[in-house]
Parts: C-alpha cells; sequence; structure tokens
C-alpha cells in the first residue's frame, strides 16, 4: 500500500476556529475545562506565531450558545468574525465559505464545539470540497468520550486528520533551530510538563 505524508505546510495552512462560544464551552464534558481552554489558546498562539490566516464563526450567538470566547477575539481582533445566523453547519454559510476561500489556502485546521456537530460538518463538507483537512482534537470538545470517539471515528475514516494541538506545531515548526525561544515559549505556556522540563534544565546547569 503506498502512502504519501503530507506535512502541514505553514505557508498553506488556514485556521478555523467554530464556536468556541460562552454557553457551548459548558456542554464540552470530554475533557476538564481548564485543560481544555489551555488547549484552544494553544492552538490560537500556534496559529499567531506562524501567521496563519484565522476565521472566526459563531452559530445562533445571541441565543444560548453565547457570544465568542473573549480571549479568541482578543487575539485575533482584525480576523473575519462570521456570525453565523442560523446556519449549524459552518459549511452552509456563503460568507464563512467565502473568507475560506479568500485565503487562498488548501489545508485546513479545524477546531470547535461540539466535535460531533461544529467540527466535523464542516470538515467533511470542506472535504468534500477538495481540500486537505485536519481536526485538532484536544482544541475540540464534546459531551463525553462516547460521542468524541464516535466523531472521530466518522471524519477520519472520510479522510480528515486528527491531530492534537502539539503534534500540529511541531509539524508546522519542522525544526527547533527556526526559533528556538518562540516556539520553545508556546509550549512552556500551554505544557505543564514541558515547563518542568525546562525548569529541571535550567535548575541543572546553574549547578
Amino acid at each position: 500500500m503506498s502512502f504519501t505524508y503530507n506535512r502541514l505546510n505553514k505557508d498553506d495552512v488556514a485556521v478555523l476556529m467554530v464556536d468556541h462560544q460562552a454557553g457551548l464551552l459548558s456542554l464540552v464534558r470530554d475533557y476538564n475545562m481548564d485543560e481544555f481552554k489551555n488547549n484552544v489558546l494553544a492552538v490560537a498562539d500556534i496559529a499567531k506565531f506562524f501567521n496563519l490566516p484565522t476565521i472566526l464563526t459563531t452559530s445562533f450567538a445571541d441565543g444560548p450558545n453565547g457570544p465568542i470566547v473573549p480571549e479568541l477575539k482578543e487575539k485575533f481582533p482584525d480576523a473575519p468574525l462570521i456570525a453565523r445566523p442560523g446556519q449549524i453547519n459552518a459549511w452552509d454559510n456563503e460568507e464563512f465559505v467565502q473568507a475560506v476561500k479568500d485565503t487562498g489556502k488548501k489545508q485546513l485546521l479545524i477546531a470547535g464545539v461540539v466535535t460531533d456537530v461544529c467540527v466535523a460538518f464542516p470538515a467533511l463538507s470542506a472535504l468534500e470540497e477538495g481540500y486537505e483537512v485536519f481536526a485538532i482534537t484536544d482544541a475540540s470538545g464534546t459531551f463525553n468520550t462516547a460521542v468524541r470517539d464516535a466523531a472521530w471515528n466518522r471524519m477520519s475514516q472520510a479522510g480528515v486528520q486528527l491531530m492534537n494541538w502539539f503534534a500540529v506545531g511541531c509539524e508546522l515548526h519542522r525544526d527547533w533551530r527556526n526559533d528556538i525561544d518562540g516556539f520553545g515559549a508556546i509550549l512552556v505556556n500551554h505544557l505543564p510538563a514541558y515547563a518542568n522540563l525546562i525548569q529541571s534544565r535550567t535548575a541543572a546547569e546553574n549547578g
């Protein structure tokens, strides 16, 4: 069986942050909420670090789903924020699809709430239209692990690639020497185990 390893290419990637809204976040039960928000903000920091075009979208924000979490709006003040009036699948919203097309990118990183709907539906739709789609597993959340696993299976069987934020960052960065301090700072800020590793090494070097 032949296989082609198509790596994430920082020059051909757009990031889609779908429905990370105050109300919807209360539905996330497959991750601890502090851990989940950390993962979402790690994705945001990766997008900023690599200067990836980023699109934000909300669904029914003036209803129970609530507004987008303020941290994302603060990190991307100039990014398109598509407020969908009713479409559940973001790909059914023409303005959202046009914003994706306007990036000119063919690789899409998607994260959102909830995994089985807000991530899976546009991921499958984009895949159908010829995009290479990557779902960021740990920056997407849903009701429980059974629902999450079923959504992951559905997407992966269709051809969506599943990655966590750490793998995304490493595949985009390729080589530590590209920017040791910059990329390392993201890991220190969002990965406690890595922060401990750095502290231990610093302490050893200082004797």
